[in-house]
């Protein structure tokens, strides 16, 4: 399976980094199925950092994980993913045992959603109406180093402004 991490380098060898923020699903090194999604965001990493530079760095994920990577796996947004976005969003300590994560990606619209549910405007329940009417894209996370090992750089294609 191919996956796609947006750069403003080439990341030939990802490796787990802490975040300065947080994240959807935790620190680790995010990818996505869709191409369209990490040249977004890196233009907006370009934007950001003043740079006219940067890259849609390509992965190849092994089809056999191992059985040893625990996985914790969304495919659409359920009380279980509002949880765990949640926690990894506002529970400063909050660490999970998870080698990868795979689910919806918590985008600007996604955020506004989870502001009005943690603003208590919106329930669950219906934040994850809301949710499902939006056409997601997806991201994986790969939290640790045993679970980098299933992926392999194939290539880094440049993008400009």
């Amino acid at each position: 399976m191919k996956l796609y991490h947006g750069s403003l380098e080439i990341v030939q060898k990802p490796e787990i980094r802490k975040a300065n923020r947080t994240l959807d699903y935790g620190s680790g090194f995010y990818t996505t199925t869709s191409y369209v999604q990490a040249e977004a965001w890196v233009r907006r990493r370009m934007d950001e950092a003043k740079q006219n530079r940067g890259y849609v760095n390509v992965y190849e994920m092994s089809e056999a994980v191992t059985a040893d990577i625990k996985q914790l796996i969304f495919q659409a947004p359920t009380e279980e993913w509002v949880d765990f976005v949640m926690r990894n969003r506002t529970e400063k300590d909050f660490v999970h045992d998870y080698d990868i994560v795979y689910g919806p990606v918590a985008n600007d619209r996604v955020y506004a959603a989870f502001a009005l549910y943690e603003g208590g405007l919106l329930n669950k329940q219906d934040l994850i109406k809301e949710l499902r009417a939006y056409k997601l894209v997806d991201q994986y996370l790969f939290h640790t180093d045993a679970a980098l090992k299933n992926l392999s750089f194939v290539e880094a294609k440049e993008v400009t402004l």
